[in-house]
Formats: structure tokens, sequence, C-alpha cells
């Protein structure tokens, strides 16, 4: 793995240099766009907008616009904005994890120490899993600046980019049910379907299926087989009660097995 970014990790008057490492990779397919006549694959350029002429990534620079002119910056102006945080992962706060609403939740990385900063790495992996807190920290990647919570797995620190509060659209605009009349009995049978498919959470339980079964469909395909329309099977009507579908939900699970914990 090639780190994203490097820097150092604030923990008071300690500083812990560090490495940033992607935690995620993508599984879907990898699909080009073609030109529909003759399959040529469709290429993006860089053009100057009054030449029509391609710019190569070498002259290419970040402008801010203020009047009817730009404002160059190159990497040391966005240093200069503030040094400390292009190069310090700072944390200020130390909270519950419980605390943080997921709706905040981005991106995870991994943070892998420099040979000069393990034991002092260590130390805040063992504190943060001893304490089962979250360090709250911000710094700056790619000159935009990111809101992070740093957590101890049993390995290694895991750095999860959280978004901040004037980030999350407000929902007061949606058509959300107020208080709705809920007839005793379906509640008591939704609460029964809820029971019956919960066990203890295994994400190595959840796959992608569709990436397969989307390649099942393109090898069909490349051997000239049509691929017949699925329909979807409607097994319960809007008409019908809640009950009656709850009911026939009931009977159609199979409940899961609960995991010795």
């Amino acid at each position: 793995m090639r780190p994203i970014w490097t820097g150092a990790i604030g923990f008071g008057l300690v500083n812990i240099p560090v490495k940033l490492y992607s935690a995620t990779e993508r599984s879907e397919i990898s699909l080009d766009m073609l030109d529909k006549g003759d399959h040529s694959k469709i290429k993006y350029k860089r053009v100057n907008e009054k030449t029509g002429k391609e710019v190569t990534w070498e002259h290419i620079v970040k402008g801010y616009k203020t009047g009817d002119d730009y404002v160059i910056l190159d990497d040391k102006d966005f240093e200069s904005a503030n040094a400390k945080k292009t190069m310090t992962i700072e944390i200020s706060d130390f909270v519950d994890e419980e605390e943080i609403d997921s709706i905040y939740f981005e991106t995870p990385y991994y943070l892998e120490p420099d040979k000069s900063g393990t034991r002092a790495y260590a130390l805040l992996r063992e504190a943060l899993k001893k304490t089962g807190k979250v360090g709250i920290a911000t710094f700056v990647m790619r000159n935009k600046e990111s809101l992070a919570i740093l957590r101890s797995t049993p390995d290694v620190i895991v750095l999860n980019k959280i978004r901040f509060a004037e980030e999350i659209r407000d929902h007061s605009e949606l058509h959300l049910p107020e208080k709705p009349e809920i007839k005793k009995g379906e509640l008591e049978m939704a609460v029964s379907l809820i029971n019956q498919l919960s066990g203890k959470f295994d994400i190595s339980g959840y796959k992608d299926t569709y990436t397969a079964q989307l390649l099942s469909v393109i090898e069909a395909k490349s051997k000239g087989q049509k691929i017949a329309k699925p329909k979807l099977r409607v097994v319960h009507s809007a008409k019908e009660d809640l009950m009656s579908q709850l009911k026939a939900s009931l009977s159609a699970t199979p409940a899961k097995k609960k995991k010795a914990s």
C-alpha cells in the first residue's frame, strides 16, 4: 500500500509521526465508457476554454477568483495558511464513540507509525483501548480541513473522517409521518419479526453478490446468449392490511441462529 498523507498525530505535547493509508477498496466492476458506434474508449481532456487546446498537468495551477482576476496558489501557500494543520492530526478531545451519530461517518483510513514513533503509537493505541474512548481530531488533506475520530483496534489505530455539522442536510423538508395510528397487534407482530431476524453482527456474512451476478450476465452476453428480463414477484399487494403481510413475513422468514457470545 502507498501512503496518501504523511504527518504526525498531535497527542498533548507528544507528536507521533505517522503515514495515512486508505482502509477500503472498491468492489464494483470497472466499466469503460465507449462510443456507441465503434466501441472506442471515451477520453476526457483538460482544455483551455479560450483556445480549445489541451493543457498538460505541469501547466495547470490553482486559483481563487477575486473580481475579474485570479490569485494563483501553490503548495507553499496552502501550507502557510496553517502549517500545523497540514502536517498534524491534532487531537483536541476524547469522547465515547456511541455519542457520535452514524450520519457523520465518512471514510476510514489506517494509521501506521514511523520507526521513530512506534512506542508512542503503541501507547496511544493501548490508552484508547483501555479507556474505550475515541479521539476527536482535525487535519488538512488535499487542501481541505477534515474532522476525524481516532479509534483503537487490536492492531491498528483507525482514523475515520467524519462530517462537520454544517454538512448534514436538514430533513425538515421531507414528508415524514408524524404520529400515525399504529395498532397494538401490528406493533407486536413487527417486533416479533425483528426479533426473529436478530442475531450477532458478523460482517463476513455479507457479500457483494450483485458484482458476481453482473459478471455472469457479462459472460453470457460475451457468448451471445440472450439475457431474459427478470420479473419481480410481488408477494403482497398494497391493498392488503399490514397484519396479514407481517404474518406472512413471519411464516416465510427463518429465525436467525443465535451465536454464543
